[in-house]
């Protein structure tokens, strides 16, 4: 008897249920990326995988994780492992939440939707970002209980509208304002630059064959239109086209946010702030003394420098220096959740992904973000109990190996 068949003997439902046969189909992230690759049109895939200059930065966020080596101790079973978090006086399910992507639409049309109810759902944080296709009271509305909003630099006029958008996620209950400091220009993306990829869309011969070859995604842009950044929609005149909001965007948004500027916003918004972006511990620090509540080890997954060094690496310097004095985050390159253990073990407190819940979308269409965050969370709890650990934090405990770790 195999396993296929022993499993079904003990389980009748499992063979019939949908998740089950999205757990055979997709027993990974790296299974949802191949599908996503094949069920997508090209320009669309290559928007959601690519990054700065060779993709140099994306392999070795991934690779760097790859090598963090945990050592499992065993003679105990401890049963389920626990992998609730306080952040921020909330609770959350596990320490993994959705990262703030920029017009995740060109992915699925209505991604920020499904993401956010995902994400209410399975209780883990959710992002919104400030260049998003959906409007951030509407994604509010979605996840009242998980909603976050990260925040570009806006400084035209006194950062007027940077601070209007301020109010706005205020008003709508978000419990974090996340600023975002590692985009000081725009970075030239090859794979966008390759594929033509604008706002407003402008399908040419290429781009009309692969949509045609995509009918499910084209089937999404009908119903949902040109994906456009509509938190801005406020604030533009006339007819709001997504060429006229791309416009907007290209006017008002740019730079990295100064330190006197991180202090001013620090004076407005009096609920937890977090900045992301940090990758040197005197950084972290210089935001502690400013009165942040949280550091996000970043580098924007790979797509702003291609030479950045992984979050991976440079996290336990960070979380050494501002530890006990700040919430300490993480994103970039978590596809697993043994990502997200290797995370915790090395200092921190709640790790997000991005492109994992964009290949689920790609992969499976509306149900692919909850169905990766039901996936992920599952393998956090089946590293734990490999490992040996009971608790969450006990995996700070855990012997390890870093070959790739940075001293300052």
């Amino acid at each position: 008897m195999d396993d296929r068949t022993t499993t079904k003997a003990l389980h009748p439902a499992i063979g019939r249920s949908k998740e089950a046969k999205l757990r055979r189909r997709f027993p990974t992230v790296h299974y949802l990326r191949a599908h996503a690759r094949w069920r997508l049109p090209r320009f669309s895939f290559d928007y959601m995988d690519g990054g700065a200059g060779a993709d140099g930065g994306i392999a070795r966020n991934a690779a760097a994780l790859d090598a963090v080596e945990l050592v499992p101790r065993y003679g105990c079973d401890a049963g389920p492992a626990a992998t609730e978090v306080t952040l921020f006086g909330r609770r959350y399910a596990a320490p993994l939440g959705v990262a703030p992507m920029g017009l995740s639409g060109a992915v699925l049309p209505g991604a920020e939707e499904y993401l956010a109810r995902a994400c209410e759902n399975a209780r883990i944080p959710y992002t919104a970002s400030t260049v998003g296709g959906t409007p951030l009271e509407r994604l509010a509305a979605l996840a009242p209980n998980v909603f976050w909003f990260q925040l570009y630099r806006l400084a035209r006029n006194d950062h007027a509208i940077g601070h209007d958008l301020m109010r706005r996620a205020e008003e709508t209950g978000a419990h974090v304002l996340v600023l975002t400091l590692d985009v000081p220009v725009r970075t030239v993306r090859p794979r966008e630059v390759r594929n033509r990829l604008t706002i407003p869309f402008r399908p040419n011969l290429r781009t009309l064959c692969e949509v045609a070859s995509a009918p499910r995604w084209l089937l999404a842009y009908l119903r949902r239109g040109h994906p456009r950044m509509a938190n801005f929609l406020p604030y533009v005149a006339g007819a709001q086209s997504p060429a006229q909001l791309a416009q907007f965007s290209d006017l008002e948004m740019g730079g990295g946010f100064t330190w006197d500027e991180v202090a001013r916003i620090r004076e407005r918004w009096r609920r937890p702030l977090v900045v992301k972006g940090i990758l040197h511990p005197l950084d972290a620090e210089k935001a502690v003394s400013l009165g942040v509540d949280g550091i996000q080890v970043s580098n924007h997954g790979g797509r702003q420098i291609e030479a950045a060094p992984a979050p991976i690496d440079v996290l336990p310097a960070i979380a050494a220096a501002v530890g006990g004095r700040a919430t300490i985050l993480m994103d970039s390159g978590i596809r697993s959740g043994l990502d997200v253990v290797r995370a915790v073990a090395l200092g921190a407190d709640m790790t997000f992904a991005g492109k994992a819940f964009l290949y689920g979308l790609g992969a499976v269409g509306a149900d692919g973000a909850a169905y990766v965050a039901r996936l992920l969370v599952d393998e956090i709890q089946a590293a734990l109990r490999q490992l040996g650990v009971a608790e969450l934090k006990d995996v700070r405990a855990v012997a390890l190996r870093h070959p790739g770790v940075m001293r300052f």
